[in-house]
């Protein structure tokens, strides 16, 4: 296989793989806060990592969109959320 197709094929890849995960919002840390309070019962994945520096990253979803944010500190979230620690979290783009 050419150069040319394996970079076609890996587009396509990528379309299909943003296709199939839906919309991802990427939001400020003070604005995930801010949302995942108006959530009745948020589900929310966490990933921590200290690779080049301590990171936090979070998805939620909320009326069929997923909303991610990343910060430096772990984020205030509300008592009622229930939190799926991950390993990692990777998204497209």
């Amino acid at each position: 296989m050419g150069p040319h197709l394996a970079i076609a094929g890996a587009a396509a890849a990528a379309a299909e793989a943003l296709k199939a995960s839906g919309a991802i919002v990427r939001v400020e840390p003070e604005r995930f806060e801010h949302l995942v309070s108006r959530i009745e019962e948020p589900l929310i994945v966490r990933a921590h990592s200290r690779f080049l520096g301590e990171r936090w990253e979070y998805l939620t979803g909320y009326k069929g969109l997923v909303f991610y944010t990343k910060a430096k500190a772990p984020l205030n979230l509300p008592g009622r959320a229930e939190i799926m620690d991950a390993k990692s979290i990777s998204i497209p783009g």
